[in-house]
């Protein structure tokens, strides 16, 4: 005669109960397991560790994600200069125009510091060039970045852009003291008649900063087109 199945550790819940005790710990792993994908996510775009943020794209890890300050695992990428994760997240078609809490997006970050291959990567996928506010060219000349300038304008970025406080790249480069870059922007066709919020023009500017070099050649360029 076979032994009657013990229950008894079932009767202080009952089996709804346990039921549902055990699905509460599965949702608990679950939720764990996420918050743990995420933070990974995080750290394998910053860090530039392709292989695990290739696994969690592939297992669903939105590559939208973002962290507390608005960075998108593109722009972690971007901003250290991992070309070969951010040709990873380039190709589950990331929003390439999102913006983190000061305003910039992974293209302007990547201009920032320089990293010209992965501005590369990110002009060839359709990576905005223009926005209201700062833009990246704002950036390249503001670093003095002369080839990044050289693609901005060639992928259509508008060279008069006025920044928060009316600064234009021309007027941010010849305050920073970027004469090769002066010199493209004014081959180009920037505006030298128009002033930032505090009334300077970019020559203004340089012969305040003691750019008195750029300034002398942002007024010959003038002096040329009347």
């Amino acid at each position: 005669m076979r032994p009657a199945t013990d229950t008894s550790i079932l009767r202080p819940y009952g089996f709804p109960r346990l039921l549902v005790a055990v699905l509460a710990c599965l949702f608990v792993a679950a939720a764990a397991a996420q918050g743990s994908s995420y933070e990974d996510s995080l750290s394998s775009a910053r860090l530039g560790d392709t292989r695990q943020l290739a696994a969690l794209l592939a297992r669903g890890i939105d590559p939208n994600t973002v962290d507390a300050q608005g960075n998108s695992l593109l722009m972690l990428a971007a901003r250290e200069g991992h070309k070969a994760t951010v040709e990873t997240l380039l190709r589950y078609r990331p929003s390439l125009g999102l913006r983190n809490l000061a305003g910039d997006s992974a293209l302007m970050l990547a201009v920032l510091k320089g990293h010209e291959d992965v501005a590369d990567l990110l002009l060839a996928a359709g990576a905005p060039v223009d926005q209201d506010g700062w833009t990246p060219l704002h950036y390249a000349a503001f670093e003095g970045r002369t080839a990044l300038v050289d693609k901005l304008l060639a992928s259509g970025a508008r060279i008069d852009a006025p920044a928060p406080n009316q600064a234009t790249p021309l007027m941010i480069a010849a305050r920073n003291g970027h004469i090769d870059v002066v010199r493209r922007l004014l081959a180009a066709g920037a505006d030298v008649d128009l002033k930032n919020d505090r009334g300077l023009t970019a020559d203004a500017w340089a012969r305040a900063q003691g750019n008195t070099d750029i300034a002398a050649l942002i007024e010959a360029a003038r002096t040329r087109r009347r």
